[in-house]
């Protein structure tokens, strides 16, 4: 490895955050899943959550999407709920779901500066009720037009934007942020990719 790709790397990994995570519950169109890949990969996300008990398992994501951001992120997916959210819960302090209801609050009003697990649903059904049972709350994306969703990926780039917004404010970018096995994971695997960084 030359010492600029080594730089490169170290200067990436100097900024991803173990305290953010990104969680799409059947999502179907692989599209969406990799649009999101490429938003996480961008505000320093490293893992990110896919569970499919109501539609199978992805073979592989839209690669246009994605710009290949995949092979640069830790994805875990799940079929079953239960361990999904079991797994989340123990490196999450917070899950919130995106849903439009009575009890939602404003996208703005969360803090993001702690340990926070973002749930997106389905692109028609949106998150089910079995995750938002489970969850901590639901918030939402402030709208003011007549359709009231956005495209998930939109509503995650959003989302996601604004954590790093405050995460930026709170100094998260300014150290190491992952556990350092995981660093050194991290920095091995992808020193093995070749010359290849975008």
């Amino acid at each position: 490895m030359t010492p600029e790709r080594r730089e490169r790397l170290l200067s990436v990994l100097n900024k991803r955050q173990s305290g953010l995570t990104v969680v799409l519950e059947n999502v179907q169109d692989p599209h969406n899943i990799s649009a999101v890949m490429r938003t996480c990969d961008a505000v320093g996300i490293q893992e990110i959550y896919v569970l499919n008990n109501k539609i199978p398992k992805h073979k592989k994501w839209g690669a246009k999407s994605s710009s290949s951001a995949a092979k640069w992120l830790t994805i875990h997916q799940f079929s079953d709920v239960d361990e999904c959210v079991a797994a989340l819960r123990q490196k999450y302090e917070k899950i919130y779901t995106t849903h439009l209801s009575s009890d939602a609050v404003g996208l703005y009003e969360i803090d993001f500066t702690g340990s926070v697990a973002l749930v997106f649903g389905n692109e028609h059904g949106g998150v089910s009720d079995e995750i938002r049972a489970l969850a901590d709350g639901n918030f939402i994306i402030p709208q003011v037009g007549i359709i009231q969703s956005l495209n998930i990926s939109v509503a995650c780039a959003v989302s996601i934007y604004e954590a790093l917004r405050q995460r930026t404010l709170a100094g998260h970018y300014n150290q190491k942020n992952l556990p350092p096995e995981q660093y050194d994971s991290l920095l091995e695997q992808w020193g093995f990719y070749g010359e290849d960084l975008p």
